[in-house]
Formats: C-alpha cells, sequence, structure tokens
C-alpha cells in the first residue's frame, strides 16, 4: 500500500474550505477505504494547533485537534528510537530554504519514501529529495 505524508498546509486548506479543500477530502476517503497510509509529523500538528489557537482562540484548536483525531491520519512522534527522522529534518534545515517545521514533514516523505502532500511552495526546495503532490492554491 502506498504511504502519502500530509503537510500541515493540506488540512488547513480542507479546515478553511480554500481550492485544495476538495482534493484532500478525496484523499481521507481514500484513505479511509484503505487506498494509501496518510502520516503527519506531530510538528506539523502543532503547526496547526498553534495556528488554530492564535486565529480562534482555545475552542477552535480543540475543535480542530478532535477533528483531526477522527481522520485517518497516523501521527507520526519524535522520539530518540528516529534520530534518523531528527536527523534528516537537520539536513533540509541546514542546506535548504524550509521552516523547520516543514523539514520534518520533507524528512517524513524521504525516509518513508512517500509522496509529500501539499500547496506550499516552500517545498519547491526539496522537490529533487522527495515525490511531492502538488495540490490546487487558487481558483481558475
Amino acid at each position: 500500500m502506498a504511504t502519502k505524508v500530509i503537510d500541515s498546509w493540506a488540512l488547513m486548506a480542507l479546515f478553511n474550505e480554500e481550492p485544495a479543500a476538495d482534493a484532500v477530502e478525496k484523499l481521507l476517503h481514500a484513505a479511509t477505504a484503505g487506498r494509501h497510509d496518510l502520516l503527519m509529523t506531530v510538528v506539523n500538528w502543532g503547526e496547526i494547533y498553534y495556528t488554530a489557537l492564535r486565529r480562534g482562540g482555545d475552542a477552535s484548536a480543540k475543535a480542530i485537534a478532535a477533528d483531526i483525531a477522527q481522520m485517518p491520519i497516523t501521527l507520526v512522534p519524535i522520539e530518540s528510537s528516529n534520530l534518523d527522522f531528527v536527523r534528516q529534518a537537520a539536513v533540509f534545515k541546514a542546506t535548504k530554504k524550509l521552516s523547520y517545521a516543514d523539514c520534518f514533514a520533507a524528512a517524513l516523505a524521504k525516509l518513508r519514501k512517500a509522496e509529500l502532500v501539499t500547496g506550499d511552495k516552500e517545498f519547491s526546495a526539496v522537490e529533487r529529495d522527495i515525490k511531492i503532490n502538488w495540490l490546487e492554491t487558487s481558483r481558475a
């Protein structure tokens, strides 16, 4: 079964009903149907949480966290047992123009040989390192 890494950008597009929301819904439905596994790093989950907290307060952040918990997404933790994951994120941060949180999504995709799902153009810095499923960023 294929594995995909979903970036925080994709879920924020869904929650904000942006142009990529339909594609993200299809991705989630396909994961529910067992067509692929979906992974997200806890760092990227944290990006969503703090963004929701800033924009809508505590209740909004908790509601979004509860929504994510119901999705077919496996959260990947940062642990001492997976230092290769942290090391790869650090290599991306040292050598690419990416936020540190985005480096974790890219590192997970690289180490799991997975496709990264995002619309965040910052990831163009790692297009040669990982496969990216680019989501729509604007309506035609």
